[in-house]
């Protein structure tokens, strides 16, 4: 084997293993692009740009009655404070829930990814 084709040999090798790093790296803080509105009891408004797309999201303490999901992906809404439990809601990339009367705010959500 030639010393050019050594050369080529870990320039290739070289590229196969950056190629693979960053890969491995890229789902570290990804976003779901875009906006997460909400109004809570008390009609206070809150807005959160590009929330990431893992881990368990905790809505304002008195949860919220309205949600709009501006984002590009999906989102579920609970009514618990920890992502967990019955009585979830599925909201859809575009659209908005609100809860009903006399039914629990939400006070958490995760996307879906």
């Amino acid at each position: 084997m030639s010393v050019t084709d050594q050369r080529r040999l870990r320039v290739a090798a070289g590229a196969a293993l950056l190629t693979i790093a960053a890969t491995g790296c890229s789902g570290l803080g990804r976003t779901a692009v875009g906006t997460v509105s909400y109004a809570t009891e008390g009609e206070r408004h809150v807005m959160v740009s590009n929330p990431l797309v893992t881990g368990c999201h905790r809505l304002a303490p008195a949860g919220a009655t309205e949600v709009v999901n501006n984002t590009l992906v999906d989102m579920i809404l609970y009514p618990s404070r920890n992502c967990s439990g019955h009585g979830t809601t599925y909201v859809a990339t575009a659209t908005s829930n609100r809860t009903a009367p006399r039914a629990p705010a939400w006070h958490s959500y995760t996307i879906v990814h």
